[in-house]
Formats: structure tokens, C-alpha cells, sequence
């Protein structure tokens, strides 16, 4: 959806206003959404029809999009903006040593999340993606956890500790903005009981969230803040309930999230 005002930092006569629409409906496309005609995409991106198809098919001529003549999807060339922000960006290079460095000391999977609307974005990843299963089997620690991954933000550990450093007016407009929608039977949907866990995050400066974005996974964040003492990221582990009780995830990997945060401070 594109902004109805320009951003604070622009005056409206330099908002390239076509460019605004046709990133609008490249964002269009999500896990829910991943093929859309130019009705879909125009309800998604808040612009016309007509726009919509004229914007999807220059995507598709530029090589953005992939079509059958009625339907586009995302095609592999739109990886070049999250590879040149990856290859680019300080802040992933900056964690990469210290997530791999806790996932070989704990053999658990770490994580380094930003706030972007609606949602937190995987920026960096530790390697150790997979746990074993009661079984003995080996299997895929979770669901959609990779590089880049957009996931809901109010249903996330990383997701509250974000959203409780937002100043209290901008939260509020965010949480009255957004749907909290249910992933789980866990999954938090009240407004009241939203708030109460940001609050909980901000004055535990931690938190814990239970099978509330996916079944069999808890996630423990703390906030990664700069010199300034500003919020900038989170960072998390993810593991499974039959290895980790909560509270001993708490008791035994809160210190060593709490000690990398202290180290990577000065770095961000």
C-alpha cells in the first residue's frame, strides 16, 4: 500500500509517484499472495486497475515478475535488492561472527531481526537450522526462518521487544493499524493482552514468546541496542519444547544473549 502522504523527509513535488505504485505491487506479493492478476494486485496495492496492469507489466518486461497472461509471480531477479543489501548492508556483516560463534556453543539457532512495518525481517542467521525430534530424526527447526524471512510482528519474540521501543503514540497507531491475526491456538489476538506483553518486554528488557508464530518452537529475544542507547535490532534463539523448558531456556541462554548484546553494542 502505498503512503497517501509523502514521507516527512520529502516534499511532495521530488515523490516520484510511479515509482511509489510499482514498488507498492512487488510488495503486494507474500506467503498469503504469491500469485496475483491486476485486480488482486491493485486491491493490495491500493491503486487502479489499470495502473495496477500497467505497473505488472512492465515488472514482468523488466524481468521482476514472471506471468501466464493472466497471473504474475516474483521471479529470481527481485533477489538482487535483498543480495546488494546483504553484500552492503554494516549490520548484518557486523552479527554474522557472533551468531555463528553462539549457535556452535549452544548448537541452537540464533537469529537478528529489524522492525519494518507490520512485520520483523530476518537480517542474519546463524547456520544451525535443524533440531531432532523425539524420534531421533532429524528435522527443520521451524518454518520460514531464513535470511530475509518477514514475519507477523506481533506474534514474534523480536516482535515485542521492537514494538516496546517505539515511542508510546507511534504504538499505539501501530497497534490499533494492524490485524493481529491468529497463527496458533498461542498466538495473541487481544489488543489489551498485546499491550501487555510490550509492556512486559520493555520492563524485562526481554521476552519469551511459546508456540505463538508456529507450534513446537519457543523464542527468547533480547533488543540489540547501538552506543546511543537506541533499540536498532533483536536478537533470539529458537528451539523446541522437548529440549528446553521455558524457564530453562530463560535460565540458561538469557545470560548468553544478554552478554552477546553487551559485546555488539559498540559495533552497532
Amino acid at each position: 500500500m502505498i503512503p497517501s502522504d509523502p514521507h516527512p523527509g520529502i516534499a511532495k513535488a521530488d515523490l516520484i509517484a510511479g515509482m511509489a505504485k510499482g514498488l507498492a505491487v512487488l510488495e503486494s506479493f507474500d506467503t498469503e499472495r504469491q500469485r496475483l492478476n491486476a485486480t488482486l494486485a491493485a486491491q493490495r496495492a491500493g491503486i487502479t486497475r489499470a495502473a495496477a496492469r500497467r505497473h505488472l507489466l512492465t515488472l514482468a518486461y523488466l524481468g521482476y515478475l514472471e506471468t501466464d497472461g493472466s497471473y504474475y509471480w516474483l521471479s529470481s531477479k527481485v533477489l538482487r535488492f535483498s543480495g546488494s543489501y546483504l553484500a552492503s548492508a554494516r549490520m548484518p556483516r557486523v552479527l554474522q561472527p557472533t551468531l555463528n560463534r553462539l549457535a556452535a556453543q549452544t548448537q541452537e539457532s540464533f537469529s537478528a531481526v529489524v522492525l519494518d512495518g507490520h512485520e520483523v525481517v530476518i537480517v542474519a542467521r546463524s547456520g544451525n537450522d535443524w533440531r531432532s525430534s523425539p524420534s531421533g530424526k532429524a528435522q527443520v527447526l521451524a518454518y520460514g526462518l531464513h535470511l530475509g524471512a518477514r514475519l507477523p510482528a506481533h506474534a514474534t519474540s523480536t516482535g515485542r521487544l521492537l514494538l516496546a521501543a517505539l515511542p508510546k503514540p507511534q504504538l499505539a497507531a501501530w497497534i490499533k493499524a494492524q490485524p493481529l491475526r491468529r497463527l496458533t491456538a498461542h498466538t495473541v489476538t487481544d489488543t489489551k493482552a498485546l499491550r501487555q506483553s510490550i509492556d512486559a518486554a520493555r520492563r524485562q528488557d526481554f521476552y519469551l514468546a511459546s508456540e505463538e508464530h508456529e507450534l513446537g518452537v519457543l523464542a527468547l529475544a533480547v533488543p540489540l541496542r547501538n552506543a546511543q542507547g537506541n533499540t536498532v535490532a533483536a536478537l533470539n534463539v529458537v528451539a523446541a519444547p522437548h529440549r528446553w523448558t521455558p524457564q530453562a531456556l530463560q535460565s540458561e541462554l538469557l545470560p548468553v544473549l544478554l552478554d552477546a548484546a553487551r559485546e555488539l553494542r559498540p559495533l552497532l
